[in-house]
């Protein structure tokens, strides 16, 4: 009962927290006057001049163009424009509290479950969500977790009635989780604790091999039973569907890279990838990005050097590779640091802009929804926002004003309306 209890509780504390009013759409032009302009593509406009109306970029450029200022102009002398950052892989939405289980939706029973999909359970009014638009993370993929073949992922933006207000591209691809080459001991069945070569990756394998092997066959004869599962993976082999594979070890990704494209999927983008730099060949022969781990982690063994997680981007980057950075292995409200994981980059040698396209350009163009996301380009959405200062350094990121298909969001949350209550009392206080 004191379990029941308190759940409820917690639930009726997440409802008490409703998030912000979605934005109304953009009625009539916006310029912003005056700002550093970061245009997500490696390219910079110091006195920018940005507009746009009904949603759409129309004019990126220098402020010293002789060019009429559309509607209302936003004075940014001093400040930085930004595409909004996006943030792969994430659970964002499926989960609220991770240790209040009727909270979490981010899993479902069974292996191979592709025909899943994420979306119908995404909660448009989480906290978690919210709390990611002061810091700039304005859209977000949205994976399920768990399994082999975890199910299918969407891509959504952050201020949203409901799933389908948020959809920026549903069903984009499915997430497969590799299998390891090596497992941890189950200390509890008598096993040594620590790693050991797992005995079944091999059959793992093969288990995987066959699904994908059934799948591509599957809807080519007329007397063939219905299969959700298969016929949910249709896409990945006419190119309509990408397979996110995660995976670390530099066999475990030459194995599945090389295993996917022996079963005629068509686009594959490796997550995670510890030791891709090892098999950055490969990746370039099969041209496959990499969506790296995020930079604020231990190493993975003892025998890699202590900062080697900080370096990997760059590494990656170096090698020729197409890059993008996720946060899928730490916690969901975590997600709105990745600005600043991308500006610790800068501090590994690799240029601050090239550090911002891996959040903004290069996860869109991964992602696939590069035409109208991920730049400040003419054309594009006004997806974007205003800083103080540098928004790769948690004392610059200090968001003014930020904006979703040219939709003026609040970048009020439950966070910062408790920071000023609390803010409010200690300067009384102090008087």
């Amino acid at each position: 009962m004191k379990n029941i209890i308190v759940t409820l509780s917690l639930l009726v504390g997440i409802t008490s927290w409703a998030q912000q009013t979605p934005a109304a759409a953009q009625t009539s032009p916006i310029s912003i006057e005056g700002a550093t302009a970061h245009l997500g593509n490696g390219e910079v406009i110091e006195n920018a001049l940005i507009m746009f109306q009904d949603g759409k970029l129309t004019y990126v450029g220098s402020a010293n163009a002789k060019i009429a200022r559309a509607g209302t102009v936003i004075k940014a002398d001093g400040k930085h424009v930004y595409p909004g950052i996006i943030a792969p892989a994430k659970s964002l939405g499926l989960v609220e509290i991770d240790a209040v289980r009727p909270t979490r939706d981010m899993d479902e029973i069974g292996e191979m479950i592709p025909h899943v999909r994420s979306i119908i359970a995404y909660n448009a009014e989480s906290q978690v969500v919210e709390s990611m638009r002061p810091n700039g993370v304005l859209v977000g993929q949205i994976a399920p977790q768990g399994g082999t073949i975890s199910g299918t992922s969407s891509i959504v933006q952050f201020d949203a009635w409901n799933w389908e207000d948020a959809a920026i591209k549903t069903d984009d691809g499915i997430h497969l989780h590799w299998p390891s080459t090596y497992r941890r001991g189950r200390w509890w069945l008598g096993e040594p604790r620590g790693y050991a070569p797992d005995k079944e990756y091999e059959n793992n394998v093969t288990t995987i091999k066959e699904f994908l092997a059934n799948s591509k066959a599957y809807g080519k004869t007329s007397n063939a039973e219905e299969n959700p599962a298969f016929a949910a993976m249709k896409g990945v082999f006419d190119g309509n569907k990408k397979v996110y594979v995660y995976a670390h070890g530099e066999k475990e990704i030459a194995d599945a890279v090389n295993n996917l494209k022996n079963s005629g999927v068509a686009e594959v983008i490796l997550v995670g990838g510890y030791y891709a730099p090892k098999v950055a060949s490969l990746l370039k022969k099969h041209s496959i990005p990499v969506l790296v781990r995020h930079t604020h982690n231990l190493p993975l063994t003892e025998d890699d050097d202590y900062d080697y997680p900080y370096k990997l981007p760059k590494l990656l980057v170096d090698a020729g590779l197409t890059v993008g950075m996720q946060n899928e292995d730490a916690s969901n409200f975590q997600t709105r640091n990745l600005p600043f994981y991308a500006g610790q980059l800068v501090g590994q040698g690799m240029d601050k802009e090239v550090a911002l396209q891996l959040i903004t350009g290069n996860n869109a163009k991964i992602l696939g929804i590069d035409k109208n996301y991920g730049t400040l380009e003419v054309g594009k959405s006004a997806t974007l926002f205003i800083s103080e200062g540098d928004a790769l350094d948690m004392q610059g990121n200090s968001l003014t004003k930020a904006f979703i298909d040219g939709r003026d969001i609040s970048l009020e949350t439950h966070q910062t309306k408790l920071w000023k209550r609390y803010m409010g009392k200690y300067e009384a206080q102090g008087k």
